[in-house]
């Protein structure tokens, strides 16, 4: 049978994006892709924490086969204050700390979300693709600046705590890299209601950046693609 990617993420990711004239990048992916079917699970306001406690991550690995793929990116709900918890924010660190919440709530970090979820997806013989979170508007100054969140980092450790099964592509960097290179005034023309969620146009962009990650750390996923390294814009 085909195999399917599945993905897990929030509102930059997922169908209808953030509301009206916006679009998550996940449902731009398909166009580039051949012999896989695309799956797109991501859900608007969710966290690593949020959508591993909404047993989320579960249902995927409930339902992945040998040899599909899951791609996971979150990020931009997961930061903030536990002081008042919202249901989303993770315990700020790179491994296995807790924090507990006023309310009582041990709370987990982001590392320790997406490990376990990685593990049960692997386990039951998907590969999982972790990406870095895309950036807010990088130009929405007049001036293209990025500077890798703290989550980007916490993907790789991700990566290799789950072993050789997943993989990671830093879709942040290359977004910024492409959006620096077009420019302030095409950029922000990319975000119509805020600086997180793009239009249809800015979402084709950022998938177009994914699968050029893809491609350039000659991921297995790679296989999956049909377009050209050299046929998307940008370097490696």
């Amino acid at each position: 049978s085909t195999p399917k990617v599945y993905l897990a993420g929030d509102s930059t990711m997922a169908r209808g994006g953030g509301g009206a004239q916006t679009q998550g990048w996940g449902e731009y992916l398909a166009y580039s892709l051949q012999g896989i079917t695309v799956v797109n699970d991501a859900i608007a306001g969710r966290s690593a924490r949020s959508y591993y406690n909404e047993s989320r991550f579960t249902a995927i690995a409930g339902v992945v086969t040998t040899g599909d793929y899951v791609i996971i990116e979150f990020g931009h709900n997961d930061g903030g204050s536990l002081a008042v918890d919202n249901g989303r924010s993770d315990c700020v660190g790179s491994g296995s700390e807790t924090c507990t919440t006023a309310a009582g709530l041990i709370v987990q970090t982001y590392v320790t979300y997406l490990t376990n979820a990685a593990k049960a997806i692997i386990a039951n013989g998907a590969n999982v693709i972790i990406s870095s979170p895309t950036p807010n508007d990088i130009c929405e100054s007049g001036t293209c600046t990025y500077s890798p969140s703290r989550f980007t980092g916490y993907c790789k450790i991700v990566v290799q705590n789950a072993g050789p099964k997943a993989s990671f592509v830093d879709h942040g960097q290359y977004v910024a890299n492409e959006f620096a290179k077009l420019g302030a005034d095409v950029v922000n023309g990319y975000y119509p209601i805020d600086h997180t969620h793009t239009s249809p146009a800015g979402a084709n962009v950022v998938a177009a950046q994914f699968v050029k990650g893809v491609l350039c750390a000659n991921d297995s996923f790679a296989t999956y693609v049909k377009n050209t390294t050299a046929s998307i814009d940008g370097t490696c």
